[in-house]
C-alpha cells in the first residue's frame, strides 16, 4: 500500500529528528576511539540525516513545481541554486563519500568518513536546518 507523500513541512520535522539523534551520537562518540558497533550506528544515523535532508529538499522543490530530479547530485546542485544550502561543494562530498564507503569493498574509508562526519558534515546539515526553517516561515 503507497503511503501519502508527506508535506515538506513534516519532511523537514523528520530531518530535525533525525539530525537531534546524529548530534547525540557524535557528542557520545567524541570522547575517543570508536568501536565497531558505535562506528556503524553512527555511519547510519548520518545516513538517514542526509537522506531526510534530500526528501526535504525534494519536497521543497515539487511545492513549487520543480522536479523530478535524477539523484542526489542533481537535488544538491539545484539545492545549492536555490540557496537552500550555501555550500555546494562540501555537501557534494558528502555523496561522494557515501558512494566510497560501502563495508562490501575492502578499500578502508570508514574511518575517513566518520572523522569528516564529525568535522565537516554535522554542521552543514545544522546551517540547513536554520535556512529550512527561516525559507518555511515565509
Amino acid at each position: 500500500m503507497k503511503s501519502l507523500p508527506s508535506s515538506c513541512e513534516q519532511c523537514f520535522e523528520e530531518f530535525k529528528t533525525a539530525l537531534e539523534d546524529l548530534r547525540i551520537y557524535a557528542v557520545r562518540n567524541k570522547q575517543g576511539k570508536l568501536s565497531e558497533s558505535q562506528s556503524r550506528e553512527l555511519i547510519i544515523s548520518f545516513e538517514v540525516t542526509h537522506e531526510l535532508a534530500l526528501k526535504v529538499m525534494n519536497t521543497y522543490f515539487k511545492k513549487y513545481g520543480k522536479g523530478p530530479f535524477s539523484g542526489s547530485r542533481d537535488l544538491t546542485v539545484e539545492a545549492f541554486h536555490a540557496e537552500l544550502i550555501d555550500e555546494g561543494k562540501p555537501w557534494l562530498d558528502i555523496v561522494i563519500d557515501r558512494i566510497q564507503y560501502n563495508p562490501i569493498y575492502e578499500i578502508d574509508t570508514q574511518s575517513l568518513f566518520i572523522e569528516n562526519i564529525l568535522k565537516k558534515y554535522i554542521s552543514l546539515f545544522e546551517k540547513f536546518e536554520e535556512t529550512m526553517s527561516k525559507k518555511l516561515d515565509q
